[in-house]
């Protein structure tokens, strides 16, 4: 006898359940304290982006004279959906703190416990005490710096390389003209006039946008970089053929003693290589100009001394030297709004998929970012650095 059944063969089988998985956005509250580090002029978020974050229902708070420096007032905040306050703690007690410079212990104090912090974290001047405060407050940390784009490269390091190439170059041409110390030359080419003769160290997008902007303004420039497949993509990008050459002392001193201005823009591993000596130095030109942007990892100038924006410049060798750090900081407005279009996308991408938990685990490149994890150290270079112990980040988050 055959027993009647409703369903067909196919129906029978074991079928495997599919759960749908949804994403619940989350509400940020963001604080963003006014910098107190020195020389720093930049904020991270502009009105604009405060306007889209408020638009998208998320709150920001951002402490009086936050913007200033960068040219945006606090009513500029207000009129964007901000609260406005002189409460520097009511500031850091907020969930989300958005910096500039990373804080330091003070700040890090004034935090809540398992707050999230986004900002720089500038490793080369960072102190072992800051990392033990962090581990303390069982803070998650994002640094700039970490973050990488879908293409693999780093978004806000090449935006403010970007603008420390451009200005290299502008500086250059300021210091050039200067009637007691410059040459009173202009940066450029002249029917009838020779050229700016321009030196850049480099092949990276420093080097890329200092090469762009001297080569639009008509200067003669030469590349030195030890890494031909640097050198290649450099003149692919810029589409046209280049002096370049890799780094030997006959060839670069040869460039050096003819030139009007000389750029670094090397990078090193730990600190930036020195290729031009004091003796190459002294069989410079008298008045050309260096600008030395590697400074901020010890210069590739034997004769670089960090300089500040106050008093940006000094006299070796008969040469001008300009070694400040931090040169995006001169530009702050153009350096927040870059800044600023970096991170409002990833701030709206964390509430879209539901708090950054889960934004880490869609998005490998935020993921990248993470330093810190509920106080957990989880970046390895950084745990190298200083001694400390790491957890790796892949084995916390899934």
């Amino acid at each position: 006898m055959s027993t009647y059944s409703p369903f067909s063969a196919k129906q029978l089988l074991p079928q495997e359940e599919k759960l749908e998985i949804a994403k619940h956005k989350s509400e940020l509250f963001i604080g963003i304290p006014k910098e107190t580090s020195y020389q720093e002029r930049r904020v991270c978020l502009t009105p604009d982006a405060v306007s889209s974050l408020v638009n998208h229902g998320h709150r920001v708070m951002v402490e009086s004279g936050a913007g200033k420096n960068a040219s945006f007032s606090d009513k500029d905040y207000s009129d964007a959906g901000a609260e406005v306050t002189h409460d520097t703690k009511k500031i850091f007690s907020c969930p989300i703190i958005l910096k500039v410079e990373p804080p330091t212990l003070e700040e890090i104090d004034m935090m809540n416990s398992e707050a999230i912090l986004i900002s720089a974290i500038q490793l080369k001047t960072q102190k072992k005490e800051y990392f033990e405060a962090i581990t303390k407050k069982k803070i998650t940390s994002l640094a700039f710096e970490f973050i990488k784009d879908s293409d693999g490269s780093y978004p806000a390091v090449k935006s403010l390389s970007e603008i420390a190439g451009t200005a290299s170059v502008l500086i250059a041409a300021e210091l050039m003209i200067n009637n007691n110390d410059g040459k009173g030359l202009l940066f450029g080419n002249i029917t009838g006039v020779p050229p700016t003769e321009v030196v850049i160290l480099g092949a990276g997008t420093v080097a890329e946008y200092a090469v762009r902007t001297a080569l639009s303004l008509g200067a003669n420039v030469k590349v030195f970089d030890n890494s031909i497949t640097k050198l290649r993509r450099l003149q692919n990008t810029l589409n046209q053929r280049i002096f370049t050459s890799t780094i030997h002392d006959k060839a670069l001193l040869k460039a050096i003693r003819r030139c009007d201005v000389a750029i670094g823009a090397l990078r090193g591993k730990n600190r930036t290589p020195i290729v031009v000596t004091e003796t190459m130095v002294e069989h410079m030109k008298k008045g050309a100009v260096i600008v030395d942007v590697s400074i901020d990892t010890g210069g590739c100038f034997e004769t670089s001394e960090i300089t500040t924006h106050e008093n940006p410049t000094f006299i070796k060798s008969n040469v001008i030297h300009y070694c400040v750090p931090n040169i995006p900081s001169r530009y702050s407005k153009t350096a927040s709004i870059s800044i600023s279009n970096i991170i409002s996308p990833i701030l709206i991408q964390i509430a879209e998929d539901g708090g950054i938990e889960t934004a880490i685990r869609c998005n490998k490149g935020l993921k990248n970012g993470i330093y810190f994890y509920h106080g957990i150290l989880t970046n390895k270079p950084i745990a190298d650095w200083f001694n400390l112990e790491h957890r790796d980040i892949n084995l916390i988050v899934f």
